[in-house]
């Protein structure tokens, strides 16, 4: 089966979590014996593949912007195109404020939703010619609802089913002014006649999102992100130096914050001098002042000593990152329709300190890898952690759980396979 995935990329500025899911499907589709392509958008998806992909990257993000921002831009030269796609551009563009930030880019989400009849038709155009002349897939699989807009074209002109992942949109779309969300949240449900299935990998995910875009339920499948085990060494915590991790974009959102605060009220006791705090998977522009903030905090608590934030978060850094850490912890302020790190962890043997919103609470509980607390506060955060840290036979069962979990429950070859069954299903 011959499988395109589109896929918006980062650029590796920070840990992209639908980045890394999309990765981890393709890479397993391919080992099982499958033709895969992935198609990156507005961005390159790591920093890696800034350098020798094959494949152009569509929709370029400086490109895409100036366009938008200024219609002058809509008539520059193809060459002027090609020189805003050039790596060091792009990597630029990866590290700029707001490049993320749903507010500022509601009528570009609008615009893209609208697909050949949005400001993007000749992008669209060019994505579809290029698949045409280069790779004639047997399916489509788009990474998430804003990019639906391209559904109905890739569908008409290439003549194949077209999919779509559900994750986390609800986090986009609900901070736009109200009059842009229900647009969005309308555009997003008038496209769904044009896929075949939608996979939502939650299922908390996949009963938020059936009521937000009125999807029929045969069209909708739960499949849980997973990683390979065999990628990930194991070792028990309970055998490790005591210590915290964090994976994640640093930024108000997920709640580092939250984290450093309750790593502030735990040091305060004696007996947890000796546990440290390591903090890593990168940043935007707009994160800057944020991240200060934070690192003001621990300075003024006296506990620079005892928390490192780690750079390099891709490849054998997060790796080393795992080997150092005995707990995880990623308190998202609204939850999350996964969280792949929470996988990545679990398989290092990392048990996994969540709070109960969103579907966290459905992948500890399917682990028994780790706890949740409530409410999402520094102190029912810092007392869930001392919990844990005080108790080595519950840290050293949650240890076992957590990698026993993701090889029977958030197994990468278990869950491919599954995604494998839904595209012939859609092809039959």
């Amino acid at each position: 089966m011959k499988i395109v995935h589109v896929i918006p990329g980062s650029g590796g500025s920070f840990y992209c979590g639908n980045c890394l899911r999309d990765s981890k499907y393709f890479e397993s589709i391919k080992k099982l014996g499958h033709d895969a392509l992935k198609i990156p958008m507005y961005l390159p998806l790591f920093s890696h593949d800034l350098n020798g992909n094959p494949v152009p990257v569509f929709y370029g993000a400086v490109s895409l912007y100036l366009k938008q921002s200024y219609p002058v831009f809509k008539h520059a030269p193809k060459w002027f195109d090609k020189m805003l796609n050039t790596k060091p551009v792009l990597r630029q563009a990866a590290k700029m404020a707001g490049s993320t930030r749903a507010k500022g880019l509601e009528e570009m989400t609008i615009s893209m939703l609208l697909g050949e009849h949005g400001g993007q038709a000749e992008e669209l155009e060019e994505m579809t010619r290029w698949l045409e002349e280069h790779y004639k897939p047997d399916v489509i699989h788009l990474s998430n609802a804003l990019l639906l807009g391209l559904a109905g074209k890739l569908k008409k002109r290439l003549g194949v089913p077209v999919l779509c992942s559900l994750q986390d949109e609800d986090v986009w779309v609900d901070v736009m002014s109200e009059k842009n969300r229900e647009k969005v949240w309308q555009l997003m449900s008038g496209h769904s006649e044009d896929i075949a299935a939608f996979i939502s990998v939650s299922h908390y995910f996949t009963g938020l999102m059936q009521q937000k875009m009125a999807i029929p339920k045969e069209k909708l499948h739960t499949i849980h992100l997973g990683v390979d085990p065999d990628d990930y060494q194991y070792t028990n915590s309970v055998e490790k130096e005591r210590s915290i991790g964090y994976l994640s974009r640093m930024c108000h959102e997920n709640g580092l914050d939250i984290l450093v605060d309750a790593f502030i009220q735990l040091k305060s006791g004696k007996e947890f001098h000796d546990v440290k705090l390591y903090i890593s998977g990168g940043s935007t522009g707009d994160d800057i002042a944020y991240i200060k903030t934070q690192k003001r905090k621990i300075r003024d608590a006296g506990i620079s000593s005892d928390v490192v934030f780690l750079e390099n978060f891709e490849n054998e850094h997060r790796h080393i990152f795992f080997e150092r850490v005995s707990l995880l912890s990623v308190p998202v302020r609204n939850g999350e329709a996964f969280g792949i790190y929470l996988a990545e962890a679990m398989a290092s043997g990392i048990p996994v300190i969540q709070p109960a919103l969103g579907a966290f609470p459905e992948i500890v509980n399917a682990s028994e890898g780790g706890m949740v607390y409530s409410d999402n506060t520094p102190e029912k955060l810092a007392e869930a952690l001392r919990t844990v840290l005080t108790d080595k036979k519950r840290t050293a069962d949650m240890s076992l759980n957590a990698r026993k979990g993701v090889e029977e429950k958030f197994n990468i070859k278990i869950q491919a396979q599954k995604l494998i069954e839904v595209y012939k299903q859609v092809q039959n």
